[in-house]
């Protein structure tokens, strides 16, 4: 059995079949340890099951670089599935720092979560009647009413999902920007959201919580019925992905600007 190069690695994949057998083909030719032992980690499924893998490591405290390899649908954050030359890929592997935002959503009854979203942080209404939310950046009110669907946050990692299904730009993976996008606004018309320094605080305030509740949501992870919410990038808990370097993330996401 072969150690897949000096580092200590662990091997994670998602319920699926196909990841799960891959995982069987690997531990077959390959010596893993534990992730809490692992240098770095190997996750075998799809987009979500890298975020998964992510968002444990940020819950945990141990984070650790990843090189995932597809085995769902999409994979825009996973290399490409090959058994052989494990180890000779990921001593070539370009790597990746991802910062990720921090998200603090307070409820009506001063009850509070801190969350973290490795894509985006979404508010969004919770009923028939659009949402009404006042905007700040650093304390200071940009959009006094914001009446829409919702409003997002997005990395730049994340700036090739939700974020840009709602019409938001695409950003650089080195940019040290964020996109500010409304989802279906209807107050002020003609905005269609802004780039925002990633060192910057974006707070929001719902003005009219009983009557237009909001959710507000990190990647996957919801909180209901909330009054404010505060996001900023968090980079002392930066995460790293490894990648090929023929399908090196930030040309990825580069090349998104030009689908068709």
């Amino acid at each position: 059995m072969a150690r897949p190069g000096s580092k200590q690695m662990a091997l994670v994949a998602s319920n699926a079949e196909a990841a799960q057998a891959a995982a069987a083909m690997l531990r077959e030719r390959y010596e893993f340890t534990t992730t809490g032992k692992a240098d770095l980690i190997i996750a075998l499924g799809g987009d979500g099951f890298m975020l998964q893998t992510l968002h444990k490591m940020l819950a945990k405290g141990r984070i650790c670089p990843v090189f995932g390899m597809n085995r769902g649908t999409v994979g825009f954050l996973m290399n490409e599935w090959r058994i052989d030359g494990l180890a000779e890929r990921v001593e070539r592997a370009k790597s990746f720092s991802i910062a990720p935002l921090a998200m603090k959503a307070c409820k009506s009854g001063g009850e509070a979560a801190v969350i973290h979203a490795i894509n985006e942080v979404s508010l969004l209404r919770e009923t028939r009647q659009t949402a009404w939310i006042e905007v700040c950046v650093n304390g200071r009110v940009v959009l006094p009413e914001l009446i829409c669907d919702g409003v997002l946050v997005a990395t730049p990692a994340g700036s090739t999902a939700y974020n840009l299904s709602a019409n938001g730009p695409i950003l650089p993976l080195h940019s040290k920007l964020v996109a500010l996008t409304p989802i279906s606004p209807f107050r002020p018309r003609r905005w269609r959201g802004a780039l925002i320094a990633e060192d910057l605080k974006i707070s929001f305030r719902v003005l009219d919580p009983a009557k237009r509740p909001v959710s507000a949501v990190a990647d996957q992870r919801e909180v209901r019925d909330v009054e404010t919410v505060e996001v900023c990038t968090d980079r002392e808990r930066a995460l790293t992905l490894l990648f090929d370097p023929e399908h090196a993330l930030d040309e990825r996401i580069a090349m998104e600007q030009f689908a068709v």
